[in-house]
């Protein structure tokens, strides 16, 4: 599966000054990612995170599949970060369903473990195995 991982801001000044600062000393540093600009805060409008009258974003991530469908979407509050590995977790689950469209995975799902049939009766496999 194909992936690309970018960040975008409508506060571009401030990420540009954490981009330009170590990570020990609170910054972002070199990232291995794009920032883009949303300067115009259509890209925020776009996927609802944009708080129109207050004129700030909240902190959006989304995977996309390879169509452009939103498979995941989470929106936090300005004062909660996210999770980078719950982040892994939610792809990794989303790649193995892509390969697996007879399976799903449950919740807390990680690679390696068993998933389980989308489907009352063959579902009870999975849970007479866990």
């Amino acid at each position: 599966m194909n992936s690309f991982v970018g960040g975008g801001s409508i506060d571009v000044f401030s990420h540009l000054a954490w981009v330009q600062t170590d990570r020990k000393s609170g910054g972002l540093g070199d990232l291995k990612y794009p920032l883009v600009s949303d300067v115009t805060k259509s890209i925020s409008k776009s996927y609802d995170v944009l708080i129109p009258d207050q004129g700030i974003a909240l902190r959006g991530l989304f995977i996309i599949d390879k169509e452009g469908i939103i498979q995941h979407a989470t929106i936090n509050n300005l004062a909660i970060g996210r999770s980078v590995d719950e982040t892994m977790r939610t792809l990794q689950a989303l790649q193995y369903v892509q390969e697996n469209p007879d399976e799903v995975c449950p919740a807390g799902w990680k690679p390696g473990e068993k998933s389980m049939k989308p489907d009352p009766k063959l579902s009870k496999e999975y849970f007479a195995a866990i």
